[in-house]
């Protein structure tokens, strides 16, 4: 790996799997160099895969095989913003729809647990505005939601 600063996320012995799943359901993300451990390990045997290089939307990553000590926690997430409707169902369906799980605001975890942050830029740009009242109705209609409906969001906007 090239780069001088890399996020190495913890699996339980499926670290692959995930790194295939992020790269065929995000753009500009790809599977690396796989590392099988040398000997045993604590959470396995010689040969298992240990570590997974990939990036995700361009952001160098190592998924490490480390076993049950850790899991992740909504204190990490990629936040993810998306262009349109279409983008927002796809991505954010991709993720709960494989196994993944429901959660507010945009934000959702995958079935190893990782959370995602499905953020259409239309929010972004509305709850980040000049017109103080239309973000806070913006605010106010996010929060009442699961997946963001970009509709909803432009329809609180405009009052």
């Amino acid at each position: 790996m090239t780069s001088k600063n890399t996020i190495c996320l913890w699996y339980q012995g499926t670290a692959l799997d995930a790194a295939r799943f992020y790269a065929a359901t995000f753009p500009d993300s790809a599977v690396g160099a796989i590392l099988r451990a040398p000997s045993d390990y604590p959470a396995g045997k010689q040969g298992d895969v240990l570590t997974v290089e990939f990036t995700v939307l361009g952001i160098p990553c190592i998924g490490l095989n480390g076993g049950p000590a850790f899991q992740h926690s909504e204190a990490f997430s990629f936040q993810v913003a998306t262009d349109d409707q279409a983008e927002t169902d796809r991505l954010w369906n991709a993720i709960v729809g494989n196994g993944g799980q429901e959660s507010e605001c945009g934000w959702c975890k995958d079935k190893w647990g990782l959370s995602w942050q499905i953020t259409p830029r239309a929010l972004m740009d509305a709850v980040h505005g000049p017109d103080r009242a239309a973000a806070k109705r913006v605010f106010e209609a996010m929060m009442t939601m699961g997946k963001i409906d970009i509709a909803a969001i432009e329809k609180a906007r405009r009052g």
